[in-house]
């Protein structure tokens, strides 16, 4: 039998003694909820770092993603850790939906089931066509670079037609090793942020509102953005629950991310099954909503 019920995962850096900041301590202490909520229901739970060496990964039945952050600018190393784990242990949220949210053409897949995306096009790993030549294809004043497979906005760039020369460059030596993409500027982000919807096993439970510093688009906070609390309406709600529910597999935890487009509608800008910050701090119940939902999908 195994040893654990559960394993949460995080990267290195949530694991140092020496490093402390108000972010840190904040992930730290949603970890600290999630693993009580669930030792609270008589379940063995641990919180490693995925690229431990040492463990044996067929010691826990479920291994559940939290922090692992560092992963995706080391992609081919947790790619493989990924297959090596999947025959071990089961994953939560389950393997397949892992997989196909780790690329950003999921977002084609949402649109075919009736989920309103941004204007949005795809350039292919290995691509001979200039960015000049995508961005002229399109009609948009104003557009998003960044790769597929990607997070914490790395090598997210925001400029005007005339100005993708600036980042030719760059985006044909990143085109040679991964898939890009190209969206329509949303206006309305910087004026208004970004929403995120949490929904733990099929259900909503809170969100937020993420904001810009001035003069920037980045609602990340390692750029500046400041996070508040945020009461959805009834419409935003069920938005966010039926992008999940539009997953082919059932998600224990998801948290979608939308915006006001530049017609003013509501839009997903990504949907995040991997790893998500879920705000447990700001709302402890949702942690306990989790657990729950564990005992109803272990059944």
């Amino acid at each position: 039998m195994p040893l654990f019920d559960i394993t949460i995962l995080t990267d290195s850096w949530f694991l140092g003694k020496t490093r402390h900041n108000s972010h840190i301590e904040g992930i730290m202490q949603e970890d600290q909820l999630v693993q009580r909520a669930l030792e609270k229901r008589g379940l063995k739970v641990r919180r490693i770092n995925w690229d431990d060496p040492e463990v044996d990964w067929s010691e826990t039945r479920y291994i559940l993603f939290r922090s692992t952050w560092d992963y995706f600018e080391r992609f081919p190393e947790f790619e493989h850790w990924l297959e090596g784990v999947k025959s071990l242990s089961s994953m939560l949220n389950p393997y397949k939906i892992i997989r196909w949210n780790l690329d950003k053409h999921y977002l084609l897949e949402l649109a075919g089931k009736g989920i309103h995306i941004p204007p949005t096009r795809f350039m292919e790993q290995g691509e001979q066509k200039s960015l000049r030549e995508f961005v002229e294809e399109t009609s948009w004043n104003e557009i998003i670079l960044k790769p597929v497979v990607s997070g914490a906005a790395r090598h997210t760039y925001r400029f005007k037609p005339g100005e993708s020369d600036q980042y030719e460059e760059i985006f044909h030596k990143m085109i040679q090793n991964e898939a890009m993409m190209i969206q329509e500027f949303q206006h309305q982000v910087p004026e208004k942020g970004e929403l995120s919807f949490v929904v733990i096993g099929g259900r909503f439970t809170h969100a937020v509102l993420k904001k810009a510093k001035s003069g920037d688009f980045r609602v990340q906070d390692e750029f500046g953005g400041t996070l508040h609390s945020y009461d959805p309406s009834k419409e935003e709600i069920a938005f966010a629950e039926k992008v999940v529910s539009s997953c082919e597999e059932q998600a224990l935890y998801a948290r979608v991310d939308a915006v006001w487009d530049n017609q003013n509608q509501m839009a997903i800008s990504e949907l995040e099954l991997i790893e998500p910050e879920l705000w447990f701090r700001f709302n402890p119940d949702a942690a306990e909503k989790l657990a729950d939902a564990f005992i109803r999908y272990d059944q």
